[in-house]
């Protein structure tokens, strides 16, 4: 086959090659299904091919063709419209905020019925007002801009007769894959506050809500601020495959993908095969640890407002030093119990191999309601787990899930938060400076706290809506944070003035 022709058909058996000596092969299914004009992508590290119909991918070229449409004509676009977008954007949020709510209400009875999680998918008055100010945020962060506060030039170098500037410039067009959270619209739009356009696709259950969002809201606030079509855009299908071709799209400049580890991993490889830079924000799970010197009441607080609900930023293990085992096991678990009764309900348990021991025997032999995405299903109050699973996110619905494991010391506990976590939130209730100090020094994580997890958010931590928030799991990025925001999403350009045209070297 040369490289102007065209897959049009996939045949059982057909071999496909993964690069070096793998290869996986078409099944049955994938060949009966695959039409002319439809793309198949694949995943070098485990073989899936991924379908994406023809329709589908047509849509999402669309999108993406208005988009770098919209890019092009936002470097002569004045800065005063995109802040006025942002404040259009946020009153329409407010007076729309009834419709968007029954549409949210259609997704969620949706996502019920399908046996499926509504923990992100639900909004409230609440979620509207942090989607408010933080969109208000963004414009008053270009309101300082134009009045002078700030400038694009962030450095400069003087050589006398000449000089370089360092000053920002946009990335492109974004395209941002992310799971069925509506809220999140208000943190994609950061991308524009620094000159990048962006292409969006929600999660299948929350696209009624995002798409009332889009209508009685985004859209009319682009059209009032005089922005181009396609500044922001939400893709309108439900297939998961337009994120495949989405993040297959090489005019992207970057894909951004928050969700399940599984589907983020998927989508990032396919991104990464295609040659576009991709910043993933999927496993999560925040490790806390009492140490010797924990306070009871502290450490019973920080359980508590740790798992009021299931996010990313969740407490989701907990460590404590077996000096004080018999002390705080108790703690934990009462905390975590008064956190459960928000849903009726006792905390579900997963205990580390070697400490039963602290546990009381009860918990191994009683059940409990235990409320599943399916419904309430009885489970044992606590099972026993082998340490190399203290890695596992537990994902819940209105019963919090934690796993226990005591351990020696604060170093022990810091060396299995290094070798099982996901290398993301770790928190130390201690009231020993020294203690405090060993702690940071030795964990290995982005975001570090003496209290409870569920700081780790963009909008609550730094007042800017996050995109996403990156682990170190596999590796540290130069110079970036653990917060993206639409803030971060620029490069550098160098701009030299000569004062003398025989400049020469």
């Amino acid at each position: 086959m040369n490289a102007t022709q065209k897959l049009t058909e996939l045949i059982p058996g057909m071999i496909i090659p993964l690069g070096g000596d793998r290869f996986t092969q078409v099944d049955a299914d994938l060949a009966a299904a695959f039409r002319p004009g439809d793309r198949l992508y694949f995943v070098q590290d485990t073989g899936a091919l991924l379908h994406v119909p023809a329709p589908v991918h047509q849509v999402v070229t669309e999108q993406v063709d208005a988009a770098a449409k919209a890019f092009e004509q936002l470097r002569s676009t004045e800065r005063e419209k995109i802040r006025d977008f942002y404040r259009f954007f946020a009153a329409n949020l407010v007076a729309s905020w009834p419709q968007i709510m029954a549409a949210n209400e259609d997704d969620k009875q949706r996502a019920k019925a399908a046996g499926r999680s509504t923990t992100r998918l639900v909004i409230s008055e609440k979620v509207r007002d942090e989607m408010v100010a933080g969109l208000e945020g963004w414009a008053e962060l270009i309101e300082r801009e134009l009045t002078g506060g700030s400038s694009q030039e962030i450095n400069r170098v003087d050589h006398g007769d000449w000089n370089v500037s360092v000053v920002t410039a946009p990335l492109g067009v974004i395209g941002f894959v992310f799971e069925g959270r509506p809220n999140v619209f208000a943190d994609a739009a950061g991308v524009l506050a620094t000159g990048n356009t962006a292409a969006l696709r929600i999660g299948s259950d929350a696209l009624a809500t995002a798409q009332a969002i889009c209508e009685t809201s985004l859209d009319p606030a682009l059209q009032e601020a005089g922005l181009p079509v396609g500044t922001i855009s939400l893709i309108p299908v439900r297939e998961r495959s337009a994120g495949w071709a989405l993040f297959s799209d090489r005019r992207l400049s970057l894909a951004v993908v928050r969700g399940s580890g599984r589907a983020v991993a998927e989508l990032s490889a396919v991104a990464r095969q295609s040659g576009i830079p991709v910043s993933a924000h999927g496993t999560g799970g925040a490790w806390m640890v009492a140490d010797s010197s924990a306070d009871p009441a502290r450490f019973s607080a920080a359980v508590k407002h740790s798992l009021d609900r299931k996010v990313c930023n969740t407490l989701n293990v907990a460590i404590i030093t077996a000096d004080r085992a018999a002390e705080l096991i108790p703690v934990l678990l009462t905390a975590a119990d008064e956190a459960a009764a928000n849903g009726g309900g006792y905390a579900r348990l997963h205990i580390a191999a070697g400490s039963e021991e602290w546990m009381p025997a009860e918990v191994f032999t009683t059940t409990i309601d235990v409320g599943r995405a399916e419904g309430i299903v009885v489970e044992p109050r606590a099972t026993r787990i082998p340490v190399d699973e203290l890695g596992t996110e537990w994902e819940w619905e209105d019963t919090p899930e934690i796993s226990v494991v005591v351990v020696d010391d604060l170093e022990q506990a810091t060396a299995l938060f290094n070798s099982f976590s996901p290398h993301f939130v770790a928190s130390l209730i201690a009231e020993d400076p020294a203690a405090q100090r060993r702690f940071r020094a030795l964990v290995d994580a982005p975001f570090v706290g003496d209290g409870f997890t569920r700081w780790v958010d963009g909008q609550y931590a730094l007042n800017q809506p996050e995109l996403g928030l990156s682990n170190w799991e596999h590796g540290r990025l130069l110079g970036r944070g653990g917060v993206l925001t639409g803030a971060d999403l620029t490069t550098r350009r160098l701009f030299a003035h000569h004062d003398d045209p025989q400049q020469h070297r």
